[in-house]
């Protein structure tokens, strides 16, 4: 019988999470260790709609990137969001694994899926945060190289094509391709590493108007792909790992979690 400690342990084995940074809040969120689990919905967030899907679909266990809890609670009530959705697991008897910076930073996770789907070769971490049990470095964020130089034009439409996004906000540096780095989720802080890497172009989500600003100072191409078609791939990896692991056990990918921001022009 596999249990929802069963499902904790892989997971940590997959993408540790002692690799998780020190405000983050990831690992086992709500539920019961010891309960039995058949079937597992996996998804980037844990929103009513998903808890909704997995108590339809007979799921006893969530596995999902963006933690549930995030910031201390101090009510669970349905007149917020944080308290709405605890509410709703408690009452459906479904628990939550949640494992947010460590798949960022663990290898296979969300920032290699990312560079893989961005045509990245002899990738590389762009910033390491520490090392793991075994003394091999990890970090958030990878580096890499197209294996020849595309424009910008083309490259905007090769990421339209792997990661779906409804739109892209980009800096155009008037260079082409081919040194880039890829940051999943809001990586902007992470700008000047991916310039003092020599990356001609980095690819990131949810950008504010000063690093525009200081990619064109810099002189780097910049590209904002959205939080959600940058990190939701990596949940198709997660669905393997969890499949391989337990094939006595039923593992859905949400098919109701979808990118929430639209653009129109």
């Amino acid at each position: 019988m596999t249990t929802v400690q069963a499902v904790y342990e892989l997971m940590d084995r997959r993408a540790p999470f002692q690799m998780q940074e020190p405000w983050d809040n990831s690992g086992l969120l709500v539920g019961h260790r010891e309960a039995p689990v058949e079937r597992i919905l996996t998804c980037l967030d844990i929103t009513p709609e998903t808890i909704q899907e997995a108590a339809e679909l007979g799921c006893q266990l969530i596995v999902s990137h963006h933690p549930v809890i995030f910031d201390p609670v101090k009510r669970a009530e349905d007149g917020n969001y944080t308290g709405k959705r605890l509410l709703l697991l408690a009452e459906n008897h479904i628990a939550a694994i949640c494992c947010h910076t460590c798949l960022d930073a663990c290898p296979g996770g969300v920032n290699d899926v990312l560079a893989e789907l961005c045509g990245l070769t002899d990738v590389g971490q762009l910033e390491q945060m520490g090392t793991d049990s075994q003394g091999r470095p990890y970090g958030i964020g990878r580096v890499g190289r197209l294996p020849a130089p595309v424009s910008l034009a083309d490259y905007l439409q090769r990421l339209k094509e792997a990661l779906h996004p409804n739109g892209l906000r980009y800096y155009d540096a008037g260079r082409p391709v081919e040194q880039v780095a890829v940051g999943g989720g809001s990586c902007g802080s992470m700008l000047d590493l991916a310039v003092q890497a020599g990356c001609d172009t980095f690819v990131t989500a949810d950008l504010k108007y000063d690093h525009f600003l200081a990619a064109k100072d810099y002189g780097v191409n910049l590209i904002d792909a959205g939080h959600y078609p940058t990190e939701n791939p990596v949940m198709e990896r997660v669905t393997a790992w969890l499949r391989e692991a337990f094939p006595d056990v039923e593992v859905l990918p949400s098919r109701r979690h979808r990118e929430a921001l639209s653009y129109t022009i």
